[in-house]
């Protein structure tokens, strides 16, 4: 099943069935991971990952250390609706696959400063 990414009344379908959702923190400057799969009509967070530590980010219990990354399974239900937030002002969500990744706001060109971006199982 394709993924939708909504915004600003605007849908485009990506022909991806597992992606990376990745971001800088904006103040500590470390990147943030998640692999998510599109089971269904729901997103599924499969592992995520967080490249170090900082104030209020520190690896949740039960992380484990490989190569410098922190490792750790979410424990999140499945979703329907990931919503995000694009702001102007940080480096923004990128979304990952095949080994390449793009700035998020891409594959939702309506979104504007302080916009919700909506991530979904596109609809059979």
């Amino acid at each position: 099943m394709p993924l939708c990414v909504a915004a600003g009344g605007l849908v485009v379908t990506l022909a991806l069935e597992s992606f990376t959702l990745a971001w800088t923190h904006s103040i500590e400057k470390i990147r943030w991971e998640e692999d998510w799969r599109v089971a269904g009509d729901k997103l599924v967070l499969i592992e995520a990952r967080v490249r170090g530590s900082g104030a209020g980010m520190e690896p949740p219990v039960g992380s484990v250390l490989r190569d410098g990354v922190w490792h750790y399974d979410p424990h999140v239900a499945p979703l329907a609706v990931l919503r995000l937030t694009h702001s102007d002002y940080t480096a923004g969500y990128e979304i990952c696959h095949d080994g390449a990744c793009q700035p998020l706001h891409r594959s939702a060109p309506r979104a504007g400063n302080g916009d919700v971006i909506e991530l979904s199982a596109c609809p059979r």
